[in-house]
């Protein structure tokens, strides 16, 4: 939606004029003074989504009409169009049937994490702190690997000798970020020491790792991608079985959907026991639109299929499911092709996406996933899935150095709110404990 210029007018200080709160004559006749006071309140507030919802959900226990009110209250607050008010409520709503909730705790972080996506404010400072929190907790058995290596090894005094920059590999290595990986981070350092005239010198342990920090974070920059002009969005989703690519696939559904994007996931991975079956529920949990052939139908065909109806039908976002069978790799990669020709046969130039899912906790397994799949000439970026108490997160350096594929999503636990976008800055920091 984008309400940041709208902002001005709910926290433009004291002198603001007055907000025009107009919930409807019948919510109006309702209110209490509480209730009438809420628009100050919200003016009064620190401009952060938490706090605003500390106030509209003051009293609430639950789903209830209260609950509605108060949300119609912000999204009026915020001058968001009526339609897109009403989508939103709508939507949450049937979110809360589906998954059978009814009590404020089972969904305030789900109401958060929904409202950041639909007014654009994942990138503000509250919605980046709770990221870094579930960040730091994720990379943690990572980071207790890192740790007592790098402590040791940035010590005050210590030579910066060859003993040293061997350390310094044997502790990355231990982090599983591989051994090339290693031996150029360990390079890229030293290149960096002598640069600055400090080649011998220990700057001390917080310049070095502060060092290791940066170049860390200049190896997982991400480059900007061009939006897409001529919907729909079609996502072709790629990963063996087991790498989370199933609820992968409703998370971004679900991400889509907060943002008002209407959405189709089509179950293309036709040869799996039960993965037809599974997505489709996934599909009906996330309220996203669903098209399959059944049990053993050509993936093709059920590509074509979706990216017709898609066309036909006006969808923003199309995400296809394909199959993950590594005993299978040349036919897997022949499949793979005659997908992306019959998408880009209806949809010049799509899919514009083809997501390579790979699971953390099969470290430097991987990599080897990630050189069968980029083999095939399509994947244009990752998404790590499964970092939430693994010990193998390194691997993400290792392969954003091995095959400069942007990771551009993380998997930090099994909540719908859980995948979040890769934020290199943050990444490094949680990797040195520096978060």
């Amino acid at each position: 939606m984008g309400f940041f210029s709208s902002f001005k007018n709910l926290f433009g200080g004291r002198d603001s004029p007055a907000l025009d709160v107009k919930p409807g004559e019948a919510a109006e006749q309702a209110l209490d003074n509480r209730e009438a006071a809420l628009p100050a309140a919200l003016r009064e507030a620190p401009p952060k989504l938490s706090a605003w919802l500390d106030i509209l959900l003051a009293g609430v226990e639950g789903v209830s009409p209260l609950l509605w009110q108060r949300l119609a209250l912000l999204f009026t607050a915020l001058e968001a169009p009526p339609d897109e008010a009403e989508n939103f409520i709508g939507g949450f709503k049937r979110w809360l049937e589906n998954m059978g909730y009814s009590s404020l705790g089972d969904f305030r972080s789900e109401l958060q994490y929904r409202l950041a996506l639909a007014l654009d404010l994942e990138d503000e400072e509250d919605e980046r702190s709770r990221l870094l929190i579930k960040l730091g907790e994720g990379l943690a058995k990572t980071r207790a690997n890192f740790g007592q290596g790098l402590n040791a090894l940035f010590r005050p005094g210590r030579a910066l000798d060859q003993s040293f920059w061997d350390e310094l590999e044997e502790t990355l290595l231990l982090g599983d970020v591989g051994f090339e990986a290693a031996t150029e981070l360990t390079r890229r350092l030293r290149q960096k020491l002598a640069q600055s005239g400090g080649a011998g010198k220990n700057p001390g342990g917080a310049g070095l790792r502060e060092l290791l920090r940066r170049e860390l974070a200049r190896v997982f920059q991400t480059p900007r991608r061009i939006g897409v002009i001529d919907p729909p969005e079609i996502l072709l989703m790629v990963g063996v079985n087991g790498s989370g690519k199933t609820t992968t696939i409703a998370k971004l559904a679900h991400r889509a959907i907060a943002r008002g994007k209407k959405t189709l996931i089509a179950a293309g991975d036709t040869f799996r026991a039960a993965a037809v079956e599974q997505l489709e529920i996934w599909a009906k949990r996330v309220g996203a639109d669903f098209h399959a052939k059944g049990q053993n139908a050509d993936p093709a065909a059920v590509a074509y299929e979706a990216t017709e109806k898609a066309l036909k039908e006006s969808y923003d976002f199309l995400l296809i499911d394909t199959a993950g069978r590594l005993q299978t790799k040349t036919n897997l990669m022949e499949e793979l092709e005659k997908i992306h020709r019959v998408i880009n046969r209806l949809h010049p130039g799509a899919p514009q996406r083809c997501i390579l899912v790979l699971d953390a906790n099969t470290g430097q397994n991987a990599l080897s996933q990630a050189a069968l799949f980029k083999d095939s000439g399509k994947v244009n970026e990752i998404i790590l899935t499964k970092l939430d108490g693994t010990a193998k997160g390194g691997v993400a350096l290792a392969i954003a150095m091995r095959y400069a594929l942007p990771i551009t999503f993380i998997g930090l636990g099994e909540k719908m709110d859980d995948l979040r976008p890769f934020d290199g800055e943050a990444f490094a920091s949680a990797l040195l404990g520096m978060d």
